[in-house]
């Protein structure tokens, strides 16, 4: 049973503003039409007793204290420049 003809694949390929030669227009109709008949399949899963997920892994945010420490001496930051100020980093000019 074919849902997605080459009608349909011509379709697709003008909404996503693509150019298909014709050689892929006929290689998608199965791949498209192998993906729904599975999606099928899913459907007729009973998923009344399973949570909606938003992630596919259950992720915990790591988060840390903010805490004030001191910074790094300027000095030391400016140490392995190849080109400084006394007090700044030298960079090319971009905007001329």
């Amino acid at each position: 049973m074919e849902k997605i003809s080459e009608k349909e694949v011509e379709r697709i390929e003008k909404l996503a503003g693509l150019s298909f030669s014709e050689a892929d227009k006929k290689a998608f109709i199965p791949q498209l039409n192998s993906i729904l008949t599975y999606i099928d399949k899913l459907n007729q899963l009973d998923t009344s007793d399973i949570q909606p997920t938003n992630h596919a892994v259950s992720i915990n945010n790591v988060f840390r204290k903010d805490l004030l420490t001191d910074s790094l001496d300027r000095k030391l930051s400016l140490k392995n420049s190849p080109d400084q100020d006394s007090q700044y980093f030298r960079v090319p000019r971009i905007i001329e």
